[in-house]
């Protein structure tokens, strides 16, 4: 059985405050892949989704080290796939081996890996740009 959520953020607030309410919901093992244009708010909903989890510091897009790692009441791996070039390269970084690690995975860019996803990966997409409000579509399965 899947669950399909879908709400509108009208402003970075209410974007940040989508992703602490799922945070809150996570649990050891979670996957959430996230997609959505250059702008759309991902970094944004991220910051919420790990104050969410207890992670005290400030989440920053990882464009250019590829994963970062925070703790909080579990270890929040944050991948962004913006940069990479294969499947490979995420499969050389060690990317399928933190799905097991016992905390969260967050990839922003996760439609560049849908091969590599686990099917208990939660999907949101995040649609809007600028100054418009947020589509935002949580998929659980």
């Amino acid at each position: 059985m899947t669950a399909e959520a879908a709400l509108v953020a009208r402003s970075p607030a209410e974007t940040e405050a989508a992703g602490e309410r799922l945070g809150r919901t996570l649990e050891a093992g979670d996957v959430v892949a996230l997609a959505g244009e250059l702008g759309a708010g991902k970094t944004c909903f991220i910051q919420g989704l790990v104050r969410g989890l207890g992670v005290a510091t400030h989440a920053t897009s990882p464009t250019f080290v590829l994963i970062n790692e925070y703790r909080g009441r579990l270890p929040v791996y944050h991948v962004d796939a913006y940069r990479t070039e294969s499947l490979t390269e995420l499969m050389d970084l060690g990317l399928p081996e933190l799905f097991d690690e016992g905390g969260v995975t967050v990839i922003e860019w996760a439609d560049q890996l849908l091969p590599l996803l686990p099917r208990r990966t939660i999907r949101v997409h995040i649609a809007g740009l600028g100054d418009e409000p947020r589509e935002i579509t949580i998929h659980r399965p």
